[in-house]
């Protein structure tokens, strides 16, 4: 045993040398990290030279306060700034950062910057595993003014949200996809706008697992939802399902990025909500049909085949036949991590070019998935970096104008035509490339 703990202590220091050897080889790891260190640096700079700008942090303290002090009525869970609208994730965080931080937004700061160095660094992985863009154009993710602000100087849930929402993203980038769901609930506990992502989320899963697996993966989703919500649904169940879950909410005119164009009566207008909605469910049907499962004949073709491989599995009522049934047919292929990527943020950003209202923290919704948008669509290099500065101009502009929410909105739209005529990836990860994934 000594000799063998001896020579794994004598083989360590080669092993080490050797992923540092990897990490210079390739220079998109290489510019990777290099880009991490440079941000961290920048954030502290920010954190210590930058003033605090005070929006929503004292309302979520007083919330906190409330919920710390028993309260379990979510009709009096209220702040400065309105009522609680998130879910009990947001509490529970938020309790955390004011257990650690004693309600003061310094040190809050701190916590929030190694949040941001963290989502960083996660989303940095995630664009080195797809390998879709080329490794300068990684730095084109630290370069947005909007987000530096919305992590560290307004300190906002969506950066947590977002965190958790991209941690999930790694799992499903590893077929896990029962605990990315369990991720994935974590982050819609802490605001709901990661349901977004649910649809195109819901079609992988069926591309990945058999039904049995979606409903445990789902089950296992609702389960956190029960857990974390369980002191409210069991003191005052409809105040929090009705305030937290608020689907049908309206967000005021003036602080609209998009469509501060359209006049204050339409914007509020229950039918121009209806119309943007229904070109969502459009937008969303037209992709997963002819983009998302094009290699399966379309989305028809592809949900006939899963309900027809239910109802023939549920037909087999010999257990020999079922396992051998089972053993064929259960052990599914493994999706391409560039389309598991792909249909995740263009099914995010689809939502969010037909959202009514978005404010200045909801750029953290899409803002990362951007380069990779771009670098998805065939255009030209220029005119990708053109629409990445248009889209960032548009969100620094304040207040918004007229002018601004149009071109953002033509700057959405044309990133959306660019997603639609670029060339679908293959879904499916063949034998060979998936015997090389597991050996590494």
């Amino acid at each position: 045993m000594e000799v063998q703990s001896a020579a794994k202590d004598k083989r360590s220091p080669h092993r080490s040398l050797a992923s540092i050897h990897r990490i210079l080889e390739n220079p998109k790891l290489a510019f990777a990290f290099a880009l991490l260190l440079v941000d961290a640096l920048l954030v502290s700079l920010i954190i210590a030279y930058v003033p605090y700008t005070k929006i929503d942090w004292d309302a979520y303290m007083s919330q906190v306060s409330g919920f710390l002090e028993g309260e379990r009525d979510y009709r009096n869970l209220e702040g400065d700034t309105g009522p609680l609208v998130y879910p009990a994730g947001f509490l529970y965080i938020y309790s955390a950062i004011q257990f650690v931080t004693g309600g003061q937004v310094y040190p809050a700061q701190i916590l929030f910057g190694i949040l941001y160095v963290l989502n960083l660094g996660i989303v940095l992985f995630i664009y080195v595993k797809t390998d879709v863009l080329p490794w300068w154009a990684l730095s084109l993710l630290c370069l947005s003014k909007r987000v530096h602000s919305i992590f560290v100087l307004r300190l906002f849930n969506d950066c947590f949200a977002m965190t958790l929402l991209h941690a999930a993203l790694c799992s499903f980038l590893y077929q896990k996809w029962h605990l990315g769901l369990v991720i994935f609930s974590g982050a819609v506990s802490v605001k709901m706008n990661v349901l977004l992502y649910a649809p195109p989320l819901l079609l992988l899963m069926l591309k990945a697992m058999d039904i049995a697996g979606v409903f445990s993966a789902l089950a296992g989703a609702a389960l956190v939802q029960i857990l974390l919500g369980l002191p409210f649904l069991l003191a005052h169940p409809i105040a929090y399902l009705s305030r937290a879950f608020n689907l049908g909410r309206v967000f005021i005119h003036f602080w609209s990025v998009n469509f501060k164009f359209v006049p204050e009566p339409v914007f509020i207008s229950k039918e121009f909500a209806v119309s943007l909605l229904v070109t969502h469910l459009i937008l969303l049907a037209m992709f997963s049909h002819y983009r998302w499962c094009r290699h399966e004949g379309g989305l028809l073709s592809f949900l006939h085949s899963k309900l027809f491989s239910m109802k023939l599995s549920a037909a087999i009522s010999s257990s020999f036949s079922f396992k051998q049934f089972h053993n064929r047919h259960s052990n599914f292929k493994l999706l391409n991590k560039e389309h598991i990527v792909t249909v995740m943020f263009v099914g995010n950003f689809i939502g969010i070019a037909c959202a009514r209202s978005l404010h200045y923290q909801f750029y953290s919704w899409y803002f990362y998935s951007l380069p990779y948008l771009l670098w998805r669509t065939s255009f030209p290099t220029l005119l990708r970096l053109m629409l990445f500065v248009a889209v960032e101009f548009c969100w620094n502009v304040y207040p918004s104008t007229n002018y601004s929410s149009a071109l953002l909105l033509c700057a959405h739209l044309v990133i959306l035509w660019g997603l639609w005529t670029a060339a679908p990836e293959y879904p499916y990860v063949n034998e060979k490339t998936s015997t090389e994934n597991k050996r590494k």
